[in-house]
């Protein structure tokens, strides 16, 4: 279990209002593919709290993940099982190089961090503060 904060000013904007609810994350969580079968999303204020048994570990981290980066979302209760995730919140002026020099010890991993946030992320350069990231493992 983990609670993650996320920023709740910055992220993919969803109609509707100012807060997402329940129905907006999992269409948006279906619109990028990802397998949510055995979690449950569930919206209390700006928190977003994950239930269930994720189909794997990557899946688990990224619906987290989906949920979290969308405005109005301020955190994400994780009630699920597995091992912690490592995640890293993009700061002004950094770039996946910087997070990977910085997360993973060497700039030119950065393609890993890419391929762990696909399809959250669609290209390298497409970053924003405020963003968090999945490291892999």
């Amino acid at each position: 279990m983990g609670f993650w904060s996320f920023l709740k000013g910055s992220g993919k904007s969803l109609v509707g209002s100012d807060t997402p609810d329940a129905e907006a994350l999992k269409a948006e969580v279906a619109e990028l593919g990802l397998d949510a079968e055995g979690l449950d999303i569930s919206v209390e204020g700006d928190t977003v709290k994950v239930t269930g048994d994720a189909v794997s570990q990557e899946m688990r981290e990224k619906v987290i993940l989906a949920v979290g980066n969308v405005e109005g979302v301020a955190a994400v209760e994780d009630d699920t099982s597995g091992p912690e995730p490592k995640f890293h919140t993009v700061e002004k002026g950094d770039t996946l190089w910087a997070v990977a020099k910085k997360a993973l010890g060497d700039g030119n991993r950065y393609t890993e961090i890419f391929e762990a946030n696909r399809p959250l992320l669609s290209h390298p350069d497409k970053i924003y503060p405020g963003q968090v990231l999945r490291i892999p493992a």
